[in-house]
């Protein structure tokens, strides 16, 4: 979907297919049939964008296959589909049962992430719609926080480094800007805005930025337009943002809080869980550490990493971060000029919901995320945007 922004640039929104489990160009291919096109009828829509996931092999099939690469976009084409930005955080295994420290493997001190951001950046210049010369891929914030040391963060500098030499080089070659951003996360290197200025100010390249995700903003209980002020401010670019939401919990010492926040823990994905006091931030790396042991205080309010559907807050006593994510949407392309022009929404959870709130296959999750860009949607416009055909 685009949008017209005041100052006259186009702002797109997308949604990201990471919620469908695909690790092959086959399952790829399936993916846009059976679940992105069925989205775009919802819609009522000619055309709208998605955030397309390559996990490694798919994107390997590409890279060494020109024909399947032409196919992939003609498919995309046909139905009604584009893809201006990429999800380039997990590598493989996302489907899996168990996802949890795995999916921040292998990390920016490997030589396999470079390898595998290059090709994505490859493919998305050839992806990238006719009209349309910049493409955004977000990326894991260097790597999980553990072991992390003076010696493995040269190695993540030296690779983004070179990374932005090589889309230097690819803008030469082909006349598309492919930007990365890192994607602060709790829990790991880059865990806030805050922690991303340092690295990426010793990189040196507008290449190089931040994806904003607003559910790991909320859950780290960073105030947006502080974040996003002190990224302006240091002259690190927000190449994308990701459109979600947390989980909140008001009063956590309270057994039907606690109850209903246990229903939220489940074994595939990590729910990074922060309680934020006069004392500063307390942190578990788990919704279940931090139900079954000390690591927070229950007195102040808790937020789990747990990708909430943007339209459906949960029911009482729980409630989702969505006022987050109106706030630094609001910072984000609310002012005379948009501090990016890339939006995603990212709910990846659907199926990792209680029972009672997963949908009920493809129509039902199709409905779903449907309503969700719809809410996307509105808030665009509300802020002033005009949605274009």
């Amino acid at each position: 979907m685009r949008f017209r922004h005041p100052d006259g640039s186009t702002v797109h929104l997308a949604y990201c297919t990471n919620v469908h489990p695909a690790e092959t160009l086959e399952g790829v291919l399936a993916q846009l049939r059976d679940h992105c096109e069925p989205v775009r009828k919802r819609l009522g829509r000619d055309r709208i964008g998605i955030g397309l996931w390559l996990a490694k092999d798919a994107a390997r099939a590409l890279v060494t296959d020109p024909a399947a690469l032409r196919g992939l976009r003609t498919e995309l084409d046909r139905r009604g589909l584009e893809v201006v930005t990429l999800n380039g955080f997990p590598y493989e295994g996302f489907g899996a049962e168990e996802v949890k420290y795995r999916v921040y493997k292998p990390d920016w001190t490997d030589p396999e992430r470079l390898a595998h951001t290059t090709d994505l950046a490859r493919l998305l210049a050839a992806l990238l719609p006719d009209d349309v010369t910049e493409g955004t891929i977000s990326t894991l914030p260097l790597a999980w926080r553990t072991p992390f040391d003076a010696v493995r963060a040269e190695a993540a500098r030296t690779a983004l480094t070179m990374l932005a030499q090589r889309l230097d080089a690819l803008d030469e070659l082909t006349g598309r800007s492919i930007r990365i951003g890192l994607e602060p996360e709790p829990g790991c290197t880059v865990e806030t805005t805050a922690d991303a200025i340092a690295p990426l100010t010793a990189v040196g390249n507008d290449r190089i930025g931040v994806c904003v995700d607003t559910c790991h903003l909320a859950t780290s209980f960073e105030d947006p337009k502080t974040a996003l002020d002190a990224l302006t401010d240091a002259g690190i670019p927000v190449v994308k943002s990701q459109l979600s939401a947390a989980l909140h919990a008001e009063h956590p010492h309270r057994p039907d809080v606690r109850e209903a926040l246990a229903a939220f823990d489940e074994p595939r994905f990590l729910h990074q869980t922060r309680a934020l006091t006069s004392g500063g931030l307390h942190s578990a790396d788990d919704l279940g550490e931090a139900l079954s042991g000390h690591a927070l205080p229950d007195t102040s309010p808790w937020r789990a990493h747990f990708h909430v559907p943007l339209h459906a807050d949960p029911a009482a006593p729980l409630t989702s971060t969505l006022p987050v994510l109106q706030d630094a949407l609001t910072r984000l392309v609310g002012g005379t000029v948009p501090l990016t022009r890339h939006l995603e929404v990212e709910t990846y959870t659907w199926q990792a919901l209680p029972p009672a709130l997963r949908p009920r296959g493809r129509s039902q999750l199709a409905e779903g995320i449907a309503a969700e860009l719809t809410l996307a949607r509105d808030l665009l416009t509300d802020l002033g945007l005009k949605e274009l055909p």
